[in-house]
This record gives C-alpha cells, structure tokens and sequence, in this order.
C-alpha cells in the first residue's frame, strides 16, 4: 500500500491538525482567506481513531483493486487538471500551506526520466508539485523550464514577488508521515535578475547589501510578503500565518549568478548548489541547476543541504523522524515530541568511543588506556609471495559503496550506551564489547580483521558487534566478556535510509551504462568509459549525481564523529555546537566501518579460500593482487549457473560490488615495498591497461 497521511475523521481527514480544517471565506475587501474551523463533524480523539482505522482497510481493499485506465480511450489520454493562479485566492484553491484531503492522500510520484534533460510538457499522471524550476526571460516574455508552473503575470519585481505568493505548484513533499514538506525553490537566470534590476554580481560592501536588502523587501512587503534576513546567493521568501495578502507560503530562491559569491559562510553554505549548477563550461547555469535538484529530489526525496553530510542527515531525518506532532486530548494544543527509538540529544559519548577530538578520548590516551580503533583498513600490506613476485601485475580493485552493502539491516545503537559487567554475548545488541583476539589464530596472508592497520593486535581493546561477532563465528572466539557498553535500544536506524541512497546510486550509475547482472567484461568495459559524457546532458546530469549520492553517504558516516577543525576551531563551542546534537554519535560510525571492514574481509577470505588467490595490500576500499594479465578477470569466480559465487569478489556497480581503477606493472609495486611504502602511493598513475596516466588526467581523477 502506498503511504499516505491519514489523520482527523471524515470531516476533517488530511488535516495538518485534526479536529479542524481550514476553508476559504471571502473577506469584506473581496479577497479570500483561509480560516481555522472545528471540525463539522465534531469529532473526538477516539472518534478519530476509529475512523482512520476504516480510511486505511479502505486504502488497503483500493490498492487490492485492478487500477483504472487512466484515459477514456487509448487515443484520447485524459488531460491534466489546469492550475490556476492569480493575485487573489480562488474559493476553492490549490493546496497552500496546509494539506487538504485530495492533496494528502496523494503518493509521491516519480518523475519522468526525460524531465532531467528536456523542456517538461504538461502530461497526464505528472506531479502536482515541483521541488524546483527556472525563471528565465526572453523576447516573448517570462520563460519557465517546466510548463506545470505559470509564469509571472508582470514584469516589475513587486509582480514577481506576487507571483511567488500566489501558491504556486512548487515544493518538496514529506516522505514519511510525521515528516515535514520542505520549500520549492526558485532559480533565477542572469536575465531574469536583469529584468527584475537586480544586479548581476552580489554586492561586496555592506552598504550595498542593505540598499539591495531594503529594496527587496520593500517590494516584497508590499504583495504581503516577507524576506529571510540575509541576503545573499540563497533567500527565503514568505508569508506567515495569517498574515495579510494570502495564505501562508514559502518558497526558496537561488540566485543562480551568484553562487560562489558573498562571504566564506554563504559560499560554503551554496557549494553544493555551485557544483550543480555547473553546465558543460563550468558555469552556473539556473535550467541545469533546476533540472538536477529535480532529479536528485525525485530520487532521494529532499533537497540538497548544504553539504553532503548535512544533507545525509536530513535524508535520515526525513525518512525516519525523530520528532512528530502531539496533539493533546483535553486542550487541542499541539506540540513535537520524539518519537520512540529515536535519538537522543545532547552528548551520549561514553569514553572508549568518543571521538577523536572528544575531551574524553584525550583523558584515556593520557592515561594509556585502550580506545575504540573500529576503522577502515589503512595502509595494509604484507611481503609478495614467490609466485606473486613473479606475476607482471597487480591489479587494484575497489569496492562500491561499501557502507551501504552494510547498512540497511545492520543494529545500530539508538539508545546511549550503558556500562554492563560480565555481558552475556548478543550478535543482535549494538554496542563495545572488551574482547582479546591475541591469541586467536587468522589466516596468514590477509590482513587481520580486528584491527584498522591489519597487524595482529597486541592486548585487548575495545571492538563493536560485527567485529566481535566475524570473530566469534568464523575463527571460534570464545565470547566471555569482562565488559561492555551497550545501547539500551538496538534497531536497524538506516534501513529507508539506504535504501534510497543505493536505489539513487544505481539508477545514476544505470545512465551511464552500468546495471547489476552485467556479463564481467561488459561491465569492465563499459565502467572504463562512464565519465565520458561530452555533449550529452542526461550522462553529465547522471555522472554528477552519481558522484554525490556517494558523497553523501560517505559524508553521513564522517558525520557521525564530526572533527574538522576548519569548521569549528574552538574546542568549546565545537563541544556546544557539534557534541550536543543528536547527530554526533561515533559509536554508530564505528559500527558501521566494522561492518564494511567485516564485509571486505569475509570476500577476500571466501575468494582465498577457493581460488588461493589473496590480496597482497589493502586500503580502504582498494584491495592490490597479482596478476598475470592487466585485468581483475582471473580472481571472479563464477558459479555452474554462470554467474559470480556468492560471497566473493564479483565485477558490478551495486554496493559491495567491485570495479577496476588500474593495473600497476609489478616492477614498481616491488619498488615500493621494497622501501616499505604502500602500493596505493601510485594506484592512480596507471590506467587499467597498465600504462602510465597522463599527469593533468591524473590530477582531475583525483579530484573526482
């Protein structure tokens, strides 16, 4: 069953608060208004209950039902509904601020994947709303890149400012029903900006920014609007509730020709923006940017923030709320609350996973006292073997997003952590457990899986479940534990939350000719080629997201243990600002890398284990063997049925999958350890041919 908001009774079903709605009434002037009614049926809380319980065995027996043909006949498909829009509400409006019924009711629909690169046309079954559309001037007039959304009635700023108060069909739907809706946006070309007599370069002085401030606000006070405080490449655009000139509105608007102007928080606050909005030259261009948040928003569901791991964190938030409305029975008044499992605010950490910048982890390392290590693999690597040496290559092979191979059912610490003595041993309650593996055996040739650094650990330290867990059952650790920090409540907290992720990644990835199940070579070949997309705006378009769907889960898992001292260099208010918020939580980074560290270890033990073939270095994700051709071909392992054994190495772009970055002539390799440096120094001076790259190719590829 598709989900949908159900809430109040017959009377007021959809209703952001039930127990009310909220017609139209034409006031004396002859304008219209959206007023606060109780609900006519004069329903109850349990009233309210008892319907929605029949609203959904309704959806369910509907969803059940055959659909039904969306045109009277196959040569007459049935036309969109026309939007209207003018300067004053029309008695029966569309939706504008709050969700009526129809509108409630209403599953997000996906975009038509020509919408990304082409002028959309209005068809049947398109959205109502958009996240976001392109304001551009022409010879014949105001000129939208989509047709769904009307053009201003005028040319004057005070009309423009009019027209993005009249309820335009522009936002982000909530995707989850305790979730919120979030702002169209608006991109404005440098014509459009010249028409409205706004400069095309934001103004440098503060002077000129309050002249630009106070016009803009003036205009927009006059259709009854309001202005966010600060000017710059982002502003929001307004009315509030009750307030006069119309119903509450909201809208987001993005000075394209600005972006990467104004002072160094505005340009890091818009650098996302920047980088989509870049056409084939590399400069900002509203339509491209228009074009692509549609696309990323039809794929994740939200709007991009204003980095990769702020906006990870809103997905997360926005598919799975950590607050939601409460109404209460006896005064109607409404409030948020958290909602059960959610995460808790404020500073969790516990002192063996605090984070690297933590007070707390400073305290243990003084004292010599063990911390959790849970890391990717860094810098692994281990003496060729004879017949290693003597092979011509090595070929480096790296892992598709890793962390999301992992993610979607991992248990995950949602409570804090709480000190246990003597635990008894649970695969399925996230945590630290106090273990010591010095004395349980590994396979010789592939790194350790307990540690960061591969070597075999020299004392007990401090690990997460999945470490624990890999070690229990695969090498036969015998889980009697001193100690423990466990969380009070363990649930899978990235489930929706990958799955959007890995759904984007791989639809991205589909445009640039790389699908699941491909045939090995087809897949070499074609992920060779994926970043040529010169001239074609549906790759381009893909190649970038692609590029940022995996940034933004990679930025999530940094997220959680946020250090940098280049944002917040002071020690206390990073502590104020960063540790008090629900999203600081290195415990939940440490489980996830232990998962992915896991994962990578139990393919190159399984791939080890039928074919003898073992990696001889590792970083991160980039594991190096030796080969007798310049391609991974020899260490895939296919099954009778023709395709890759489960559980090993296998050629793909879905998470957990591998891909070949370059093959290094073993001349070199041997070079280099031989001066005990680690292979990945030069991973990327070589094609996957073998040859040396060129230095400028070489350049770009590591900026990607």
């Amino acid at each position: 069953m598709a989900e949908v908001r159900l809430g109040g009774c017959v009377g007021c079903v959809g209703s952001i608060r039930p127990g009310f709605i909220y017609p139209f009434e034409e006031q004396p002037d002859g304008s219209w208004k959206s007023v606060e009614k109780r609900c006519p049926k004069g329903c109850t809380a349990q009233s309210r209950q008892e319907a929605i319980a029949r609203q959904q065995r309704a959806r369910v027996a509907q969803d059940q039902e055959p659909p039904a043909p969306s045109a009277p006949t196959p040569a007459e498909p049935a036309a969109v509904e026309p939007i209207r829009h003018t300067a004053s509400p029309n008695p029966a409006p569309a939706y504008r601020g709050r969700p009526g019924p129809a509108d409630s009711r209403r599953a997000p629909t996906r975009r038509d994947p020509a919408a990304r690169t082409t002028h959309t046309p209005a068809t049947a079954g398109a959205p109502r709303r958009w996240p976001a559309v392109a304001l551009d001037i022409t010879d014949e007039g105001w000129a939208l890149d989509i047709d769904q959304v009307p053009p201003p009635a005028g040319m004057k700023l005070t009309d423009w400012f009019g027209w993005l108060g009249t309820g335009l069909p522009l936002r982000v739907e909530r995707i989850h029903a305790a979730g919120r809706a979030g702002d169209g946006i608006v991109c404005l070309t440098s014509a459009a900006l010249k028409k409205l007599g706004l400069p095309a370069v934001l103004p440098a002085t503060d002077k000129a920014l309050a002249q630009l401030h106070k016009k803009l606000s003036t205009a927009a006070a006059s259709v009854g609007m309001e202005l966010s405080d600060e000017i710059g490449p982002t502003i929001h655009a307004f009315r509030r509730k009750g307030s006069a000139g119309g119903s509450k509105t909201s809208v987001r608007i993005l000075f394209t020709p600005w972006l990467g102007q104004g002072t160094d928080k505005q340009k890091a606050t818009n650098q996302l923006a920047l980088e989509m909005a870049a056409d084939d030259h590399g400069q900002p261009d509203a339509p491209v940017l228009a074009r692509r948040i549609r696309a990323f928003v039809a794929d994740l569901g939200i709007a991009p923030g204003s980095t990769h791991a702020t906006t990870s964190m809103l997905l997360l938030d926005a598919v799975r709320p950590r607050e939601e409305a409460v109404q209460d029975d006896e005064t109607g008044e409404w409030s948020r609350q958290l909602r059960d499992g959610a995460l808790p605010s404020g500073d969790t950490a516990v002192p063996p996973a605090a984070g690297a910048r933590h007070p707390l982890t400073r305290e243990l390392t003084e004292k010599g006292e063990a911390v959790c290590q849970e890391e990717d693999f860094k810098y692994w690597a281990r003496p060729l073997t004879d017949g290693e040496a003597v092979l011509p290559y090595a070929v480096v092979i790296d892992a598709c997003a890793s962390y999301l191979s992992v993610t979607e059912t991992l248990p995950l610490p949602a409570g804090p952590l709480q000190y246990t003595r003597n635990p008894t041993w649970d695969p399925k309650t996230a945590g630290l457990w106090w273990c010591d593996f010095t004395t349980v055996e590994v396979d010789a040739l592939l790194p350790h899986p307990a540690t960061f650094h591969g070597a075999h650990p020299t004392g007990p330290g401090w690990y997460a479940t999945p470490t624990v867990a890999y070690m229990v059952t695969t090498y036969g650790y015998d889980p009697k534990i001193a100690a423990a920090y466990l969380s009070s409540h363990t649930v899978p907290l990235l489930k929706e939350w990958t799955g959007r992720l890995r759904t984007a990644y791989k639809r991205a990835y589909a445009d640039l000719g790389l699908t699941d199940g491909q045939d090995a070579q087809d897949f070499l070949d074609a992920y060779a080629i994926h970043k040529d997309t010169a001239g074609d705006p549906q790759r381009a378009d893909a190649a970038l997201l692609a590029s940022f769907y995996k940034s933004v889960y990679k930025g999530g898992i940094g997220k959680w243990t946020a250090s940098a001292r280049t944002s917040i260099p002071d020690d206390e208010v990073w502590l104020e600002k960063t540790v008090s918020k629900w999203s600081y939580r290195p415990e939940i980074r440490f489980t996830i890398i232990a998962a992915a560290r896991i994962a990578a270890h139990r393919r190159m033990r399984k791939t080890y284990q039928l074919t003898g073939r073992a990696p001889f270095a590792v970083n991160v994700d980039a594991s190096f063997y030796a080969t007798a051709e310049p391609t991974p071909l020899e260490l895939f392992i296919l099954g009778d049925n023709g395709k890759p054994v489960p559980g090993t190495l296998r050629p793909g772009i879905a998470p957990g999958s591998c891909k070949h970055e370059s093959s290094i002539p073993m001349k070199a390799v041997i070079t280099l350890l031989d001066n005990h440096e680690h292979p990945a120094r030069i991973a990327h001076d070589y094609d996957t041919a073998g040859q040396p790259v060129d230095p400028g190719e070489q350049q770009e590829e590591s900026t990607q």
